[in-house]
């Protein structure tokens, strides 16, 4: 399983990296083996139209914007240049409920679920069962709810004898936790920490992790030298969440960022 990170933040800016160089910083968006999109937050700004044109399916781990931010322009992008057929959005009934009222609903943006004709669409809709394993170009995903301020999901990707956890947006959970412990094929796990510590109650009220909390649910998949990725950093806080992530001493604890590959 190869993923290469387009986006990796909980939002959009330019910052200085520490080091004099720019960091262009993107909403999330992970591109697994050249075909699937795990959030679209960056996808349209983060491929070539080429690169584009390859994407089969999208999983939404939920319809907040950053998270599908990408997804109109791909759609945009597409439209009479899917000779395969439409890309599936892979989601929540809710999630997918959302984005037909609120995105493309022909005032935000056109319906390209049917548009320019129901044939010819470059988006088609499928809904995801709670803890329902469903198989598409040699992957295997459970998508599992979490804790967070709107219907929400992570999932968990298998491909081989590898498998991936990604948390989406969560705050303190556990369910995601009790499947992962119990993956023989996890070699990785991509977990969202959005703030610092000290913005623990936002965190909470908001649906997110701090380090402090998730150095608390980690612990609960039991695997403490499992390669943890962390991901949705806000731009404005990542060097101090970042030296804050330091601290929990985790052995194989690294930070994304924009263009990492992961191979598992």
């Amino acid at each position: 399983m190869i993923i290469k990170v387009l986006g990796c933040h909980g939002s959009e800016l330019t910052i200085d990296d520490g080091n004099g160089r720019l960091l262009e910083c993107r909403t999330c968006g992970f591109l697994v083996n050249e075909t699937c999109m795990v959030d679209a937050g960056s996808v349209s700004a983060g491929l070539r139209e080429a690169e584009q044109g390859k994407i089969r399916h999208v999983l939404l781990s939920h319809a907040h914007f950053d998270h599908i931010k990408g997804l109109p322009l791909l759609a945009d992008n597409l439209v009479g240049r899917s000779p395969e057929g439409p890309v599936k959005v892979h989601a929540l009934q809710e999630v997918l409920d959302d984005l037909r009222r609120h995105i493309f609903n022909d005032v935000i943006f056109p319906d390209f679920t049917r548009l320019p004709t129901p044939d010819t669409a470059p988006l088609a809709y499928h809904p995801l069962g709670d803890e329902k394993t469903f198989t598409f170009d040699r992957l295997e995903v459970t998508a599992v709810r979490v804790n967070h301020i709107v219907p929400a999901t992570g999932f968990i990707i298998r491909e081989g004898d590898a498998a991936l956890l990604y948390s989406g947006d969560t705050s303190e959970t556990r369910r995601i936790w009790e499947v992962a412990a119990k993956e023989p094929r996890l070699k990785a796990a991509f977990i969202e920490t959005s703030f610092p510590n000290d913005f623990h109650e936002l965190a909470k009220v908001s649906g997110h992790l701090t380090p402090e909390m998730l150095a608390r649910e980690f612990i609960k998949i039991g695997r403490p030298d499992l390669p943890v990725y962390v991901y949705h950093l806000k731009p404005s806080y990542r060097s101090v969440i970042t030296a804050e992530l330091k601290r929990l001493n985790l052995p194989n604890l690294s930070v994304l960022t924009e263009g990492q590959v992961v191979r598992l």
